[in-house]
């Protein structure tokens, strides 16, 4: 097997190795990725990165890019195992949309950077269509449910008017065990004697 001597080609092998869709999280209700992990695709640091956000504010709207809040880094290094190195950190981390990242890369400037936001841009939009075939699923089993429900009231009308009609019939009496004759009713009667005195 044969090595690559270019090094470019390594670091470029390795980022892609990293499963990107997994480090796209969702904070005020966007899908964004944070300055360390795009930093870290794009082959920068996450200081250069900002500096140039910074510098180029005017690219960056609120909807390409925010800070987080203290409350928000908290609950992310809480949740993401990959940035716990961000819980000490005294500087609170950038979140960047799919324009803002592609925006960041144009930045940069660097061939990597250019290479590597095609490849950031297609794992938003891998997640974006596993939202969008999760809410058709959602919206389907919903449907399903509704039928469900008409159709459990209805049977349970159709149980209620069987059900007499399944009960088994009373048993007859039992016959006694013997043997019985049975007369008509004889009237007797002793008749009693007068008493003589």
């Amino acid at each position: 097997m044969r090595h690559s001597s270019n090094p470019r080609r390594v670091k470029l092998a390795l980022v892609k190795s990293i499963p990107l869709d997994q480090r796209i999280i969702t904070i005020r209700g966007q899908r964004v990725i944070l300055d360390t992990d795009l930093a870290e695709v794009y082959g920068a640091t996450t200081r250069r990165l900002n500096e140039q956000v910074k510098r180029n504010q005017g690219r960056f709207p609120s909807d390409f890019s925010f800070q987080l809040s203290e409350t928000e880094k908290a609950e992310v290094v809480a949740k993401c195992d990959h940035l716990l190195r961000l819980k000490f950190s005294p500087v609170l981390p950038r979140a960047f949309t799919e324009h803002g990242a592609l925006m960041a890369a144009n930045l940069l400037k660097s061939p990597r950077a250019v290479a590597m936001s095609l490849y950031v841009i297609r794992a938003f939009i891998k997640i974006r269509e596993e939202l969008v075939a999760n809410a058709a699923i959602l919206k389907r089993l919903a449907e399903i449910d509704k039928t469900l429900v008409i159709h459990d009231v209805t049977l349970r009308e159709i149980l209620q008017k069987l059900r007499p009609l399944l009960e088994p019939p009373p048993l007859p009496p039992k016959p006694e065990i013997g043997f019985h004759i049975k007369e008509d009713a004889v009237p007797y009667r002793i008749k009693r004697k007068a008493a003589r005195l």
